[in-house]
C-alpha cells in the first residue's frame, strides 16, 4: 500500500527507523507513533519507499 501524501510517507519513514532501532520510539509523535505500533516492518518499508515527487503535501479528505 503506497503512501497517499508526503506527510504520510515521512511518518512511515520515521516509524520504520524506530522499528529498526535507529531512532527511539519515545521520539515518535502522532501518526508515526501509531504506525509503528500497528504496522509490520514490510508494510512500513513499502509505504516509506513511495516516491514523493508526484504526491500532494497532504492527502485530500474523502467525500461521503
Amino acid at each position: 500500500m503506497p503512501a497517499r501524501s508526503k506527510k504520510q510517507q515521512m511518518a512511515a519513514g520515521a516509524a520504520l527507523s524506530a522499528k529498526r532501532g535507529e531512532r527511539s520510539k519515545a521520539s515518535l509523535r502522532g501518526a508515526s507513533r501509531s504506525m509503528a505500533k500497528s504496522m509490520t516492518t514490510s508494510e512500513l518499508r513499502e509505504m516509506a519507499g513511495t516516491k514523493r515527487k508526484s504526491l500532494p503535501k497532504r492527502a485530500a479528505k474523502k467525500r461521503k
